[in-house]
């Protein structure tokens, strides 16, 4: 396969346009891709629309920045201090513009993008019923079983433009392993039409290919592979990162207004280049105090057939 490695300015330019439907965030709490999410600002992308699971505050920040159209979620804040102005903003006010938002659970979040993998218009389940967010989100529907007329609620599928995914390790040509919680990582890749991967370390084909159960998803999906360590900062890296609880609180503080939250854009998003100019401005000791020094090794695994 050819080589698909090229930089997250390239990446976020080739694959999203205004319009486009992005996943991520898709690790829950962890391997957030910070560093994308800020490049699409940069390239000051419009009416998109955000679909993921809970979105910590890089939701917010998009939102902030006028990024966004439309969230399909099923939450959006700050997980460390339960609010996000900027999406409170938008939401309640329109500003800096008004907002649609499609309510979720996170299991049927799940639900929407497995079925987007498996190519299938939607999945039935009981979860939800009694509950007024059918009401509110069209892409749930309350009907009858075919076959037993049971009550069931059909969960639409939901097919990305692009889904995000920050990962451990990727070889040049789009293999990739991740481990810790995925999250729905792993679906959401299989229903985008192109994948973004960001990586922390590019390795060989061989080391890739050595683990296959580790992939998170097959090289012919993927369409751009990004070498971005510390990409997904102040989220936790399994294995490589500590998350930055205090970066959270921090971004809380300074975003309380929408002058703030300029303040704050201009500081760490539009007033550095790249994400080594925003590493860079952490500063030293900052970051490695967030490096994983420890080691949990997991056993080896023998992929023998013979």
């Amino acid at each position: 396969m050819k080589s698909k490695l090229m930089s997250m300015s390239q990446a976020v330019g080739e694959t999203i346009t205004d319009g486009s439907s992005v996943a991520l965030g898709l690790g829950l709490e962890a391997l957030i891709p910070f560093a994308a999410g800020h490049e699409i600002i940069r390239q000051r992308r419009r009416d998109l629309t955000l679909i993921g699971p809970i979105s910590d505050i890089l939701f917010d920040q998009l939102i902030g920045a006028g990024c966004i159209e439309r969230i399909c979620a099923a939450w959006a804040g700050n997980v460390s201090a339960g609010l996000g102005h900027c999406y409170r903003r938008a939401a309640e006010r329109g500003e800096p513009r008004r907002i649609e938002i499609q309510d979720h659970s996170n299991f049927t979040m799940a639900m929407a993008l497995l079925a987007g993998s498996l190519g299938a218009p939607f999945l039935p389940t009981r979860t939800l019923l009694g509950s007024d967010l059918p009401s509110t989100n069209p892409s749930l529907h309350e009907g009858a079983s075919p076959m037993s007329g049971e009550r069931l609620l059909f969960v639409d599928a939901l097919a990305p433009d692009v889904a995000i995914v920050h990962v451990q390790r990727a070889d040049e040509s789009g293999g990739c392993h991740a481990w810790g919680n995925l999250g729905v990582m792993e679906d959401a890749a299989q229903a985008a039409a192109q994948v973004i991967v960001v990586a922390e370390e590019i390795v060989s084909r061989d080391i890739i290919s050595s683990d296959p159960n580790r992939v998170l998803t097959p090289p012919q999906k993927v369409s751009a592979v990004v070498h971005e360590p510390g990409g997904a900062h102040p989220s936790p890296v399994q294995g490589l990162w500590g998350r930055d609880h205090a970066y959270y609180m921090e971004y809380h503080a300074a975003t309380k207004t929408a002058a703030g939250f300029a303040e704050w854009r201009a500081t760490w998003v539009d007033g550095v280049a790249d994400r080594a100019g925003y590493i860079d401005r952490l500063g030293g000791g900052r970051v490695e105090g967030l490096r994983v020094r420890g080691k949990r090794l997991a056993a080896p695994v023998n992929y023998s057939a013979s």
